[in-house]
């Protein structure tokens, strides 16, 4: 009579080979949420790069449209339509190397807009007013 001879097949993984995937997908898993979190902080900087500009111009506008004598040191936010973000305004006399009879008439105006997410989101305007 002849045995037959069975070999003995796993169709299954080794625990080394478990392990080697786990450490692939982990590392993979990684570097693709590092991914994720800087692309949502550099969507934040681009959103502030673009309207906090727009927000200045607009308080610019409402300053020019003023009689100089009304422009004084104020600060605020912008409401509803722009939540977090806020603005400071300093009015003082302009100091510039310029004849008394020209400085004496300048205002310096320096204008802030920030928004609470962090102190690198501020954007600054310096303007000269002639009263």
């Amino acid at each position: 009579m002849r045995k037959k001879l069975r070999a003995n097949i796993s169709y299954g993984f080794t625990l080394l080979e478990v392990m080697i995937a786990m450490t692939i997908i982990a590392i993979a898993l990684t570097a693709i949420m590092g991914s994720q979190s800087q692309s949502v902080t550099i969507a934040n900087e681009v959103k502030f790069n673009t309207t906090a500009p727009l927000l200045a111009q607009t308080k610019i506008t409402e300053i020019e449209i003023k009689e100089p004598d009304e422009t004084v040191s104020d600060s605020g936010s912008f409401g509803e339509d722009f939540p977090g973000y806020s603005w400071k305004l300093s009015v003082k006399e302009a100091s510039l190397q310029c004849p008394e009879a020209v400085s004496d008439h300048l205002k310096q105006i320096d204008l802030t807009v920030s928004c609470g997410l962090g102190e690198n989101y501020r954007y600054s305007i310096r303007l000269y007013q002639f009263h």
